[in-house]
């Protein structure tokens, strides 16, 4: 396990001599906010992006503002390989170290962490990804996955779906095939999938990919072949994405059908199947491109400076957008936990409060200089840690990302009771689950 550790935006002091002491009396006097990481592995290509936008996002908030509310974020890297096992070292080896919050970026690590996070007082945001039944904060106290669950975003998928087919009633008899990696992440939404399938009488095919055929699915695509769904949806990441994409152009399956999760939807994804892969769609919560101010920030201060791992021709990309998304969560809960503390350097405890009001509207989002960047995220609260906020369709027009649909609020009358009947049946299985004894705390 490699761990990496900077004080980011500070000068870099020498790695001999007092170094050691300076950066621990940095470290005591900031915000510690470890980032488990994938820049190697299978899932790369999908966790290099997200790791370079997680990390400017913060040296940009040190370099412009001095940290958050004064006070600098110390970033510190934790390489999983997006390995369960090593995910679950890397909580170990940092809660020692009063970490704010750990996302841990595999729903499979995220599975093994959550029965640790009441214990260590360590709150985990697992961003639109991870058990989708923690949202039931009730149960959950301190997991949140805002701003939407697989299942917000598989009901967008079908409302999307609905309204190219005159209606979701118009699915009856149709078949729609589900592509995805064969793991917890890959089979989270199939509850609700199969309950739709009921609902509006259509027919599902599951093509499973496990690890070691993502970068084949010669027999997936045979199989999709043969069967010809009507649509198909995909829940991919890494380098299952960009065969998937290639393997549907190649078998002649029409890519404005094929439709990916918001985790199937990087930029590298799509370039893999050249100019066949035009037309390709996948859900997205997150702004597009370079063109807004704290981008622009993040360009200034990190990247012309030579603070930052991206390479030039990726910066602002899809996925790079997306972890500066998810460092804006964590500042902005930060802030919370600050206000509500009275604290500037704050805790774990201070900072599930933080996530528990975190609340970010249109109007906040234009002050943080992202206009439009992300729908607000207004209905975080004691009850409910996610919001299901609304995504957004975008397609690949063969060079480029376009968002080609208006917000697209999920189904909550159809997703909520399902979360609240996992979230009770996951207590049940886990014995002597404890019940919520935290405090609830209004939003400001």
């Amino acid at each position: 396990m490699r761990l990496k550790t900077l004080i980011v935006g500070a000068a870099m002091a020498s790695l001999v001599g007092s170094s050691a002491l300076v950066s621990m009396a940095a470290a005591q006097d900031a915000n510690y906010v470890p980032l488990f990481t994938y820049r190697t592995g299978p899932f790369a290509s999908s966790g290099i992006p997200i790791a370079n936008g997680m990390h400017d996002y913060f040296t940009m908030l040190n370099e412009r503002d001095g940290g958050i509310g004064g006070v600098k974020v110390n970033v510190e890297e934790c390489e999983t390989g997006y390995d369960t096992k090593k995910g679950v070292e890397c909580w170990e080896t940092v809660k020692g170290k009063n970490p704010t919050v750990v996302g841990p970026w595999s729903t499979g690590t995220t599975l093994q962490v959550i029965p640790k996070a009441a214990v260590d007082k360590i709150p985990i945001l697992s961003m639109a990804y991870g058990l989708s039944a923690s949202a039931i904060g009730e149960k959950f106290p301190w997991v949140f996955n805002p701003p939407a669950t697989y299942w917000d975003g598989l009901s967008i998928i079908f409302r999307y779906i609905g309204g190219k087919e005159g209606g979701l009633d118009k699915l009856k008899g149709k078949t729609i095939g589900f592509i995805f990696l064969e793991s917890g992440y890959g089979r989270e939404p199939l509850p609700l999938l199969n309950q739709l399938a009921k609902d509006y009488g259509f027919n599902v095919k599951e093509y499973s990919v496990a690890g070691k055929e993502m970068q084949d699915q010669s027999a997936q695509w045979l199989a999709v072949r043969r069967d010809r769904p009507d649509w198909m949806i995909m829940w991919g990441w890494g380098a299952m994405n960009p065969t998937a994409v290639k393997r549907a152009s190649e078998n002649g399956y029409p890519m404005d059908r094929f439709i990916g999760v918001w985790w199937s939807g990087g930029d590298d994804d799509a370039r893999a199947g050249g100019q066949a892969a035009k037309g390709y769609l996948t859900l997205n919560f997150n702004g597009l491109g370079a063109n807004y101010p704290a981008i622009q920030d993040i360009k200034k201060h990190v990247v012309d400076k030579g603070k930052s791992q991206v390479a030039v021709e990726k910066f602002a990309e899809n996925l790079y957008n997306r972890g500066v998304y998810n460092s804006v969560l964590v500042a902005e809960a930060i802030r919370n936990a600050q206000k509500l503390s009275g604290k500037k350097v704050v805790s774990g405890e201070d900072v599930r409060r933080g996530l528990e009001t975190l609340t970010i509207t249109e109007a906040r989002w234009k002050e943080l200089g992202l206009p439009g960047f992300g729908a607000p995220i207004t209905g975080v609260n004691c009850n409910d840690h996610n919001g299901h906020a609304p995504a957004y369709m975008q397609q690949w027009d063969g060079a480029k990302w376009v968002k080609i649909s208006d917000w697209i609020a999920p189904m909550k009358d159809k997703v909520r009771p399902l979360l609240e009947k996992d979230a009770d049946d996951y207590v049940t299985k886990n014995a002597g689950w404890p019940k919520r004894t935290e405090a609830c705390d209004k939003a400001s």
